[in-house]
């Protein structure tokens, strides 16, 4: 998983935080959706699952945000992140194919 979001950073198809993750999945641009179980407060992540569930996209925890942080590129923690489209990118099959295992986790 965390080498995927790197691949992610270096093609610019990944957004930090809550609130960019929340921004594409409410555009539509968003393949799915990284959480870290070790947020505090709890709180400000509890809005990202029910709006994933509402738009049917897949979505999967990490234990750590330290190293979604360091999977994002950054030496700071990351409670949540966003893989989004880009059609003519080079990821496209492996982000698909990572979204297909993500579904088959949930079903």
């Amino acid at each position: 998983m965390a080498f995927r979001v790197q691949q992610a950073t270096n093609y610019k198809q990944l957004r930090k935080g809550a609130n960019e993750a929340t921004k594409t999945l409410n555009r539509g641009i968003t393949e799915f959706i990284v959480m870290a179980v070790d947020t505090e407060p709890l709180e400000i992540l509890l809005h990202l699952p029910l709006l994933v569930e509402d738009k049917n996209m897949p979505y999967v925890f990490v234990l750590s945000k330290q190293a979604l942080g360091r999977a994002c590129g950054g030496l700071r923690p990351v409670i949540a992140c966003s893989i989004m489209t880009d059609q003519g990118s080079q990821l496209k099959s492996q982000i698909t194919q990572l979204k297909d295992a993500i579904e088959k986790l949930l079903i």
